[in-house]
């Protein structure tokens, strides 16, 4: 009845009309049915998102560091925000990642410096890397045709022997081996080594590193000998890692009274001395295993400091009576037979000579057990025996990929197109497996590397060994942060993995700033970027831990000579275990590297510093100088921190995640 009133109140083409727009309510309101759990799941304005993305280049937004969770790594949009790459529309922006680059695009040509060469020793840095380049080329192409693979399957099937419990050499043996024990398969927890040896009589020395001696003088009288654990040579030229060295001096100390010192060496980088002087170390030093690091014996100097002359008063006003110590001899004398075992404890290792405890040292920095694959002993003494037991009796190291995670999660994230705020080019050799699997599980999980906002690589020249070339092309192909620059490694020419970094921050991935660090660095990127961006404007900046008027070295084995280096004075440079610096500067050596102009020193530190100062005369240059870019370990508070084992690296992303707070880890 009532649907008929209404019919007979509207004429015939209003009421078509009115169907219509009831029909398209009804079509309207089913969509927006469909489309509310769409808007929900993705996010409400997309375009807004984008102008951010856009805007990241020019100004990032800090994480703090709570908000270091992952995330989905970005890519630029396409021109058209609402059509794919295909060209079919789409209601969300398609973001397009690229493929990374596996190998440098730095061209190293054969005639490189030929118009430089001259007969000084510069020249022959660059005839170093001109054959290093030749050779990895070579190389590189056999791993990439499959050639070497076969040979190597062979090669690890003989390879598959245990290694022994124990070893045993005779004094002349020992000197046949060069006075080297080598140790196949490292050392193990309570592994020992006991040396039976008598030192030599002192001889006269005029070694200036030993002592300075004026005109008329009487040669310096000495007596010692060296005890190492070395472990494996990294790249060519490198002098082998000391893990222990330990060194008595019998005579010739500077301070002229008998000493034990010990230390380690790492990367060619010697780190601070324990020094044992026949005080037994205070009850408030950190013990190893529960024993002091120093025991006490005799001196002749005894002046019994230890105990303050108003306590000996009062003891004997009370009647007291004194506990009686028995002091010791030092332990070594010249022609005097001694037996000493060296054994790995939980926290350090422990020396004993003729059975009593002398020193504790504790486990340092980059080192494991298994690293101690050899013993060396030198220097003013006879050995007469070696015997080595409780070694393990297989090496982790003949398989170097248990090192590596295979997860999806450690995996980099794409390259974005267009620019970054900042790239990270990480030195690394080809066997340090182990330093890039903790890099990338600890702070290459930042949130600012994960959304690709700042893009990390490894730079890895080849090695030596064909099996470790071949382990590090699966973490190549697996991972995609390695970028191969295809020379033969040497220590010498770390300079060109410099220029490779250079070149990738400038052309792979357009950054504004480009950072160089090492694999035993940590570095806290929300600091990095907040220093770089002190620096107003479009200004060209180098920030790093600052050296101001160094002197190159002439003599010893860190020598520079005249004709490498005739000023007195290295330009100012930062230290390389981590520095930034702007785009300009990186496209600047670059350039000059690809005209053959660039300048190489065997000192890559020293190589940026010399470039930079060129670029300086040209475009001024903002130095910045702070020592929280640390050159040996780690301060709290630090930006960067140097000299971090693998299990250092994930004490401190925990503390950084757990805390909030850049504390240093004192464990190795």
């Amino acid at each position: 009845m009532k649907r008929g009133k209404v019919d007979s109140m509207l004429p015939p083409s209003r009421l078509g009309m009115v169907q219509i727009l009831i029909g398209a309510v009804f079509v309207y309101l089913l969509f927006i049915t469909f489309e509310i759990p769409h808007v929900l799941k993705h996010g409400f304005g997309s375009s807004g998102s984008d102008d951010s993305l856009d805007a990241l280049p020019i100004t990032f937004m800090l994480e703090s560091e709570e908000e270091m969770g992952e995330s989905d790594a970005p890519s630029r949009p396409t021109e058209n925000p609402f059509r794919d790459s295909e060209g079919s529309p789409s209601r969300t922006p398609q973001r397009r990642t690229r493929e990374a680059k596996k190998v440098s695009g730095l061209v190293f040509k054969d005639t490189l410096f030929d118009a430089n060469v001259s007969r000084d020793q510069v020249s022959e840095l660059h005839k170093a890397a001109r054959n290093a380049w030749t050779a990895g080329k070579k190389l590189w192409a056999e791993l990439e045709s499959g050639k070497l693979e076969f040979g190597l399957k062979n090669k690890s099937e003989n390879r598959s022997e245990p290694c022994p419990h124990s070893l045993i050499l005779s004094g002349s043996e020992f000197e046949a081996r060069k006075r080297v024990m080598v140790l196949p398969c490292g050392m193990t927890l309570w592994s020992h080594i006991t040396v039976v040896g008598t030192p030599k009589w002192a001889h006269s020395e005029y070694d200036p590193k030993i002592s300075m001696l004026k005109e008329g003088d009487e040669a310096v009288m000495v007596s010692q000998f060296m005890m190492e654990l070395q472990g494996l040579k990294i790249v060519e030229g490198e002098d082998p890692p000391r893990i222990l060295h330990f060194n008595p001096r019998l005579k010739g100390d500077w301070s002229g009274k008998p000493v034990i010192e010990q230390n380690t060496c790492y990367r060619m980088q010697w780190g601070s001395a324990l020094r044992c002087e026949g005080w037994k170390s205070r009850a408030d030093e950190d013990t190893v295993d529960g024993q002091v690091k120093c025991e006490k014996w005799i001196r002749d100097d005894d002046d019994h400091s230890e105990e303050s002359k108003a306590t000996w008063w009062l003891n004997r006003l009370i009647g007291r009576t004194k506990k009686v110590t028995i002091d010791w001899p030092y332990p070594f004398a010249e022609g005097k037979l001694f037996v000493l075992t060296v054994s790995a404890g939980l926290e350090g290792y422990h020396i004993n000579v003729d059975g009593r405890h002398l020193t504790s040292f504790p486990y340092r920095t980059g080192f494991a057990l298994e690293d101690a694959t050899g013993l060396s002993v030198n220097g003013d003494i006879d050995v007469h025996s070696v015997l080595a037991a409780s070694l393990p009796t297989s090496h982790p190291s003949f398989a170097p990929s248990m090192h590596l995670e295979m997860v999806t999660r450690w995996k980099a994230p794409s390259l974005p197109y267009g620019h970054v705020e900042l790239f990270i080019g990480i030195l690394s050799a080809g066997n340090h497996f182990a330093e890039r699997m903790a890099v990338r599980k600890s702070w290459m999980q930042h949130k600012l590397i994960k959304s690709s906002r700042v893009v990390a690589r490894f730079f890895v020249a080849l090695h030596g060994r064909n099996e470790v070339n071949m382990e590090l092309m699966k973490e190549v192909g697996y991972f995609g942060d390695i970028v191969i620059v295809p020379y033969m490694d040497n220590y010498d020419l770390v300079v060109l993995k410099t220029v490779a970094i250079c070149e990738y921050g400038i052309r792979t991935v357009p950054a504004k700033y480009i950072m160089k660090c090492d694999d035993d660095t940590f570095v806290r990127l929300d600091a990095v970027l907040k220093e770089a961006r002190k620096v107003h404007g479009h200004r060209s900046l180098y920030i790093g831990n600052m050296n101001y008027h160094h002197k190159p070295l002439r003599h010893g084995k860190w020598a520079v000579t005249y004709e490498e280096w005739p000023e007195e004075d290295y330009p100012s440079y930062a230290n390389g275990p981590g520095y930034v610096l702007s785009s300009d500067i990186a496209k600047f050596i670059v350039s000059d590297f690809e005209k053959h102009k660039l300048r190489l020193f065997k000192m890559e530190d020293v190589s940026m510093g010399m470039w930079v100062e060129q670029f300086n005369n040209s475009k001024p240059v903002e130095y910045v100088h702070s020592l929280k870019f640390c050159q040996f370990g780690c301060i709290d508070d630090y930006y960067t921190a140097h000299y971090q084992s693998p299990r250092q690296m994930i004490c401190m992303w925990d503390k950084l995640q757990h805390q909030g707070k850049p504390q240093c880890c004192n464990m190795r």
